[in-house]
């Protein structure tokens, strides 16, 4: 008998499986590491073995823990004065509305309303256009390098606008150099928070969101004295002071998730063309439809918060208190993004949707009803509903992107989403106002407004079915893959 035969009747036939004993002990991490392009070669050659499978992932990456509070509270108070910051100064254009008149010409020069009205409607509708861009951005330089350079731009914006002596250069200044700023510094705040919480991430949206009602309700009264004792031009230097404490609160925003590798070609210092523009997120029919039905709801969304002033002048008179329905929306609101937010941590997935869904219902049929309201204190309850839930569809919007993208694509998610609602918030306040020129009143155009808030939480209803239809797929495709396995062990 051979020695080649002697040691196979030790050790059982050669198969081409087995690597000499010498081999795993004297390089143990070596074996280790050709382990996977060994099971290769089995593959391809003669005879058939039991596969040895690679060292599972988690044993190097351990799945990611989200904190649930620690520096992530200090990263909520941040963000919620982002929040308050950028859209209470935007929601306080009204207020800034009448000084600039009065500054540039008179308060009855219609068009110089016209042509001043579109500063604070460019300024609003090009945080949400540049959305798309910001999430880009986001992905490549983090969320804190963004924040702090959109806050940067828009404290240059908005105290270069305290210097200009004409209504032309607001355009520039107002309502694209500071609203793209608060864009950049908007974004990542919403971002970050997946970072730190994850089981407490919708109460954390609630009070983060909460900002900007706090500010909303605050800041016209501040203002007000503001312009009165320092002028219009100081004003805007003091608002020009929150955009500062804003670049500070975005140094905040310390990136915990793990990054994502990012291939890039040889020789090249551009970033690949998949990591600029993420499709993954248009690949998820879930999204796809939410990404549709919002828009959708919100042709008639913004009307009643447009036109409710001017329709309550007409139908109670001049003298009628109609800042106390502002204040209803902006307390109400507020009220609900804390109560929604905690509720949505509650229920699970993408059923947060249903909760979405819930406030168009709302939100729909009360605009319908202010044409009824012939009674003042009938608007003040459709105000307080509607401000309640109107927090609601608010404080959610980010914990649902989070379940239909995951926290790796949920960055260009939400920044698509913002710029495709950038249509429906430019074009359905203008189509209401034609239409009550048309009619002499804002009967029909309240009634037609609730329609698009009904039609678009319809839609939304598809997406937990379409998803319980996916994990299905999945899962029937994860259980033939793991019974192939089995076969192929035995």
């Amino acid at each position: 008998m051979t020695e080649k035969e002697e040691k196979q009747a030790e050790h059982g036939p050669e198969t081409g499986c087995e690597e000499p004993a010498e081999a795993d002990t004297e390089s143990p991490v070596g074996a280790e590491e050709e382990s996977p392009l060994r099971e290769e070669k089995r593959e391809n050659g003669e005879g058939r073995c039991e596969l040895q499978e690679p060292p599972a992932e988690g044993d190097a990456e351990p799945e990611f823990v989200h904190p649930e509070g620690g520096w992530g509270w200090v990263v909520m108070l941040a963000a919620m004065w982002c929040n308050g910051s950028v859209f209470g100064i935007q929601n306080a254009f009204g207020i800034l509305f009448l000084s600039l008149l009065r500054e540039f010409g008179s308060e009855d020069d219609d068009d110089l309303r016209f042509k001043t009205a579109w500063v604070g409607s460019l300024s609003m509708g090009m945080i949400f256009f540049c959305s798309p861009i910001v999430s880009v951005f986001t992905d490549i330089l983090g969320c804190r390098i963004t924040a702090v350079g959109g806050a940067a731009v828009g404290f240059i914006g908005l105290f270069a606008s305290s210097f200009v002596t004409s209504l032309g250069p607001l355009y520039f200044t107002y309502g694209v150099v500071f609203a793209c700023g608060c864009s950049f510094a908007y974004q990542p705040s919403l971002v970050i928070l997946g970072h730190y919480f994850k089981k407490r991430l919708g109460l954390v949206n609630g009070i983060v969101t909460a900002g900007s009602s706090i500010f909303t309700i605050t800041l016209p009264l501040v203002l007000s004295r503001l312009l009165e004792s320092a002028g219009l031009q100081y004003t805007m230097r003091m608002l020009s002071v929150l955009m500062f404490i804003l670049m500070l609160a975005g140094l905040t925003y310390r990136p915990l998730l793990p990054a994502k590798p990012r291939p890039s070609h040889p020789g090249s210092r551009c970033p690949p063309f998949k990591q600029v523009f993420n499709f993954n997120i248009w690949r998820s029919l879930g999204y796809r439809i939410w990404a549709f039905g919002i828009p959708a709801a919100l042709y008639g969304y913004f009307v009643p918060y447009v036109h409710l002033m001017k329709h309550v002048e007409e139908r109670f008179g001049a003298d009628a208190n109609k800042e106390v329905l502002l204040m209803c929306i902006g307390v109400t609101s507020g009220v609900g993004r804390l109560i929604f937010g905690r509720v949505a941590d509650y229920v699970e997935g993408v059923n947060k949707v249903y909760l979405q869904v819930s406030s168009f219902l709302v939100i729909g049929l009360m605009s319908m009803m202010i044409p009824l309201c012939n009674v003042f204190g009938g608007l003040i309850a459709v105000c307080l509903l509607m401000g309640l839930f109107d927090g609601c569809f608010i404080c959610i919007m980010a914990p649902i992107a989070f379940e239909l993208v995951g926290s790796d694509n949920v960055s260009q998610a939400i920044g698509f989403l913002l710029g495709l609602m950038s249509v429906p918030m430019t074009v359905g306040p203008p189509i209401a106002g034609f239409l009550r020129d048309r009619l002499q009143n804002y009967d029909v155009a309240f009634y037609l407004a609730g329609i698009p808030p009904l039609v678009g939480g319809a839609v939304l209803c598809l997406i937990p079915w379409v998803e319980r239809r996916r994990h299905q797929k999945e899962h029937e495709v994860n259980m033939k893959m793991l019974d192939k396995s089995n076969q192929a062990v035995c």
